[in-house]
């Protein structure tokens, strides 16, 4: 860990477990211990101890800090606003611009979606997505899904997947309902994976 990028989080960090915060500190660390997103490490002094070790949860330890697994805990919060799937990463921006692009969303032929109002959302170290209003996508075409994702950017995702008498193919396209402040220029709107189904953007295939 000491060639890790280390800095101070300067949240209070807390992670509850079976309803207890077996961690609560306003010293937290990140580590990058992988090159995408941080890890909250905490002071051992702001770790109940006592908890994790009867729970069995295993723990990393380095220069008198602990950190444990995201899915070890229950829920986590910095302040008192829940953070989803990882630790936010203080220098990872979401812009989300209007744009006047003509985007057509096509699969075997069928046009999909066709708007020359998308959204278009540019995540730091991701590739940008195009977001497009439903009342410009054929819904009749897309069934909702059981999949739910989070972002600890964006908020919870939900999917549909395309159906039609000659056709099913999961999960094509994803939505927020009640995005996070920074993305809610994208809340209702439907992104398509362009690996499932064929997007252009003003005639330009977009991958």
């Amino acid at each position: 860990m000491d060639e890790m990028r280390t800095e101070r989080c300067g949240k209070r960090v807390r992670a509850f477990l079976g309803g207890e915060a077996v961690a609560d500190s306003r010293r937290t660390l990140l580590v990058w211990e992988r090159p995408y997103y941080p890890t909250y490490y905490f002071p051992e002094d702001d770790v109940r101890g006592d908890v994790l070790a009867a729970r069995a949860v295993g723990l990393r330890r380095h220069d008198g800090h602990v950190a444990f697994d995201w899915g070890a805990v229950d829920s986590w919060f910095e302040e008192d606003e829940e953070v989803f799937t990882h630790a936010r990463d203080p220098h990872k921006r979401v812009d989300v611009l209007a744009g006047s692009r003509h985007v057509v969303v096509a699969f075997e032929g069928v046009t999909l979606a066709e708007s020359r109002s998308p959204r278009l959302l540019f995540e730091t170290g991701l590739p940008a997505r195009v977001y497009l209003p439903k009342t410009h996508v054929r819904m009749d075409l897309l069934k909702p899904s059981q999949t739910i994702t989070h972002c600890p950017y964006k908020g919870q995702a939900e999917y549909w997947s395309l159906e039609s008498s000659a056709t099913s193919v999961p999960d094509v396209a994803w939505s927020y309902r009640a995005p996070f402040a920074e993305s809610q220029k994208i809340a209702g709107l439907l992104c398509f994976y362009p690996d499932k189904v064929e997007l252009q953007v003003d005639g330009e295939r977009w991958t």
